[in-house]
């Protein structure tokens, strides 16, 4: 086993996690994913505990539920890490261990070689970033976000408020985020945005993408999306998930890592310091109202960020100082 993937994982328990010694440790993986779990599971013998590792099988879509024993596992752990192949961050399993005060890192889809990229980054570097556009996300009114590829649209975040920023530090009783982290990000006001949505890096059912994907929405809703074979791909996705709030606009991400590779994993890729991304489907989890079976992502490149008129990112440039 790489002897630096292992002592990045033991940097991720101490200054990410927090992990003291006699705390109860879970990792849930399933069997797509255990050889990074198997690195965890090495560095935490560097620490007093005596962790416990639950392997399921692979879900077959982001937000769909673990079993219940892996819910009640991560509900009565002090630290969990969810290394699973499709993510748990919107799950009713994570936002009950979240409210039960169990610090958890969701790596959905995090491979060994991701490690020396966005899991090596500087968290506190990353934790003033996300706090800066954070207040800024908490005190705004109306968005509007474009882009060169054709990404035109507006919406309003007022009286939504972030929740605490995925900023790696997880230290604390019932925080929880991304690892990679880095990020801040809110929920829309489902029924506010209109526009056009031209994805241009990767959608997190597809991967990378080798063609733009177009998304018509109106009144927070996809009602067409547009392009070759990709976007026929996305089309079938929904189909398959057959749930209407899987098309209802959720979250508004920006990105936040300077360390990040785009590698056709969302879990990394919208991290990307300068690049933004949105959500579709469950968001009642981080303040918004839609509940849905899935939560999927979209991001776009070289965006450009305006809140209340004032310029946050232009072209990919953030106009701020972070």
């Amino acid at each position: 086993m790489n002897l630096n993937y292992i002592k990045i994982a033991k940097n991720v328990l101490q200054t990410n996690m927090g992990l003291k010694a006699g705390e109860k440790l879970v990792i849930i993986t399933d069997t797509e994913m255990c050889q990074s779990s198997d690195i965890f599971f090495t560095a935490a013998a560097f620490f007093d505990v005596d962790p416990l590792i639950l392997t399921m099988n692979p879900r077959q879509y982001r937000g769909q539920e673990p079993p219940e024993i892996v819910s009640v596992a991560m509900k009565e752990a002090d630290v969990a890490l969810l290394l699973t192949n499709m993510s748990l961050s919107h799950t009713y399993a994570r936002l009950n261990a979240t409210k039960s005060g169990t610090r958890i890192a969701s790596m959905g889809c995090v491979s060994p070689d991701m490690f020396i990229h966005g899991l090596n980054e500087n968290y506190y570097k990353v934790k003033r970033r996300a706090d800066i556009v954070s207040e800024i996300l908490s005190e705004g009114k109306n968005v509007q976000v474009k882009s060169e590829r054709g990404t035109d649209l507006i919406f309003s975040i007022e009286g939504r408020e972030t929740p605490y920023p995925d900023n790696g530090i997880y230290d604390k009783p019932g925080l929880w985020g991304n690892l990679p982290a880095g990020e801040a990000f809110i929920a829309p006001l489902e029924d506010s945005l209109n526009g056009k949505l031209v994805a241009d890096i990767t959608i997190s059912p597809l991967g990378r993408l080798y063609e733009n994907v177009i998304l018509n929405l109106k009144d927070g809703k996809i009602q067409e999306i547009i392009g070759g074979k990709q976007a026929d791909e996305l089309i079938e996705f929904l189909n398959e998930i057959d749930d209407e709030n899987a098309y209802i606009i959720a979250e508004l991400g920006i990105g936040m890592n300077s360390k990040t590779k785009i590698c056709g994993k969302m879990i990394e890729d919208e991290k990307k310091l300068g690049t933004l991304h949105f959500g579709f489907g469950m968001n009642i989890d981080f303040g918004g109202k839609n509940e849905s079976k899935t939560h999927y992502d979209v991001l776009i490149s070289r965006p450009t960020l305006l809140i209340d008129d004032k310029i946050i990112i232009e072209n990919g440039k953030y106009k701020i100082e972070l």
